[in-house]
C-alpha cells in the first residue's frame, strides 16, 4: 500500500463561503497517474467543511439558506459565551457537515457524477487561509 500526500491552500471570504475545489483535488491527484485508490479531501479547522454538491448558483443559495435555519448566525451560543469570539454557528454547521469526504479513484478518474463538485465551506466569520489535505491510498 502506497500513501501520497498533498496539500494546498485556498483563502476564503468567511461567512459561509463555498468555494468549488474539484479542480485543486483533480490536480493533486491525476498528477501521480495512478488507476484505483482512495482519494480522501480534508480541512483542518472545526468552523470549515468539505463535501459534495451540484455547484451551482440556486443550489449554493439553497444550500447557504437551509444552514441558516439549521443553525442561525444571530443566534447566541454558549460557544461564545466562553470564548466571546461570535462564531458559534460556524462550529454547529462544521459539525453537521463534517470535515473530509472520501472518493474512490477508479481507471485513473475521480468517481464523481456529473454535476457532482467537491466543495470547501468557510463558516468562520472573517476571512481566512485555509489548508486542504488531500490523501490518496493505493
Amino acid at each position: 500500500m502506497t500513501i501520497i500526500n498533498e496539500q494546498f491552500i485556498i483563502n476564503t471570504e468567511g461567512n459561509t463561503d463555498i468555494i468549488d475545489i474539484t479542480k485543486q483535488v483533480q490536480n493533486c491527484v491525476y498528477q501521480h497517474e495512478l488507476k484505483d485508490a482512495l482519494v480522501c479531501v480534508s480541512t483542518q479547522g472545526s468552523t470549515s467543511s468539505i463535501t459534495t454538491i451540484e455547484y451551482e448558483q440556486g443550489l449554493i443559495k439553497d444550500l447557504k439558506e437551509a444552514l441558516e435555519r439549521i443553525a442561525p448566525s444571530g443566534q447566541e451560543y454558549h460557544h461564545d459565551e466562553i470564548w466571546h469570539d461570535g462564531n458559534g454557528y460556524a462550529h454547529i454547521r462544521s459539525a453537521l457537515i463534517g470535515s473530509a469526504v472520501n472518493i474512490a479513484l477508479k481507471d485513473g478518474l475521480l468517481n464523481l457524477g456529473t454535476w457532482q463538485q467537491i466543495i470547501f465551506l468557510d463558516f468562520d466569520n472573517k476571512p481566512r487561509s485555509r489548508n486542504i489535505t488531500v490523501q490518496i491510498i493505493s
